[in-house]
């Protein structure tokens, strides 16, 4: 499978891993440690020596609940920290936005992905930009917004209902002229669901891959974990493992968004080492 990001295709023949830059004072996980242009290019030039593929810059919190920033403040914090890291960098940054505005303005000085928890429908303009850069894209699922979405979420069959919006968004990119190769998958764990609906998209991840193109999953410190473990926040990375590697080991999601980068790629590898041994069926 590969993923096309503007100029460059990335062939995924392992689990990439995505890591994450909060640029924000109210990020569930890390709000205010990375608020600053300075501390925020920090900590992904750290991320990136721990081994991350992907950077996924944000500037705008999507917790439960969050209050919406305004275009020039979600501007303020995240472009200078854009502008900084292409230039640096040759791993690949993703926005996390959605706001056309924002998104084009990264773009334009060398992001290569916008990752929108709306799948394109927060903001009519978005579509557009991301057709016009060839920019990868991440196309996630929610019921409700950050201020609804946790009140009362509720599905006859979540996983049934996560896929066929998938098919429709897909749809909907390509008449856009999105290009289907451009396209990443989220099923939006925490976003609209109860740590049941969670568990349940884990177990069936598999099921999306008859879409043909790559899942990301958000796992990191989440709230399912928490309540599942009796964990805060800062003590939620065993179980962010466990979901990463069970997600992995089902080859059912090819990018992990995760806060955590070393210890992730660890379990990644350490896993990938072990299958290489798993017994395979004679044809």
């Amino acid at each position: 499978m590969f993923w096309q990001l503007r100029d460059r295709t990335l062939q995924i023949t392992r689990p990439l891993i995505m890591g994450i830059v909060n640029v924000t004072p109210d990020s569930f996980s890390d709000g205010g440690q990375h608020a600053t242009t300075e501390s925020a290019v920090a900590h992904a030039l750290k991320l990136v020596q721990q081994g991350a593929d992907i950077l996924d810059i944000g500037g705008e919190s999507t917790r439960p609940g969050a209050t919406p920033v305004s275009v020039d403040e979600e501007m303020r914090r995240v472009l200078p920290v854009v502008e900084f890291l292409v230039k640096q960098l040759v791993t690949p940054i993703s926005i996390d936005t959605s706001k056309a505005e924002v998104a084009r303005a990264c773009l334009a000085v060398g992001a290569h992905v916008v990752n929108d928890v709306t799948a394109l429908r927060g903001d009519p303009a978005m579509g557009s930009g991301v057709r016009e850069f060839g920019a990868g894209v991440v196309l996630m699922h929610v019921q409700g917004t950050p201020q609804t979405m946790q009140l009362d979420p509720k599905y006859d069959d979540v996983t049934a209902e996560v896929a066929a919006f998938f098919e429709a968004r897909l749809h909907d990119s390509a008449c856009s002229g999105i290009a289907a190769q451009c396209v990443a998958l989220d099923p939006g764990i925490g976003f609209g669901k109860t740590s049941a609906h969670n568990l349940t998209l884990l177990a069936r991840l598999k099921e999306f891959q008859r879409l043909g193109r790559p899942i990301c999953l958000g796992v990191s410190r989440k709230g399912f974990l928490g309540h599942r473990l009796g964990r805060p926040v800062e003590r939620r990375l065993a179980g962010s493992l466990a979901a990463a590697c069970h997600a992995v080991s089902r080859g059912a999601a090819q990018v992990l968004r995760v806060h955590d980068v070393e210890e992730t790629r660890d379990a990644v590898e350490v896993y990938a080492a072990i299958d290489e041994f798993r017994p395979r069926r004679k044809e």
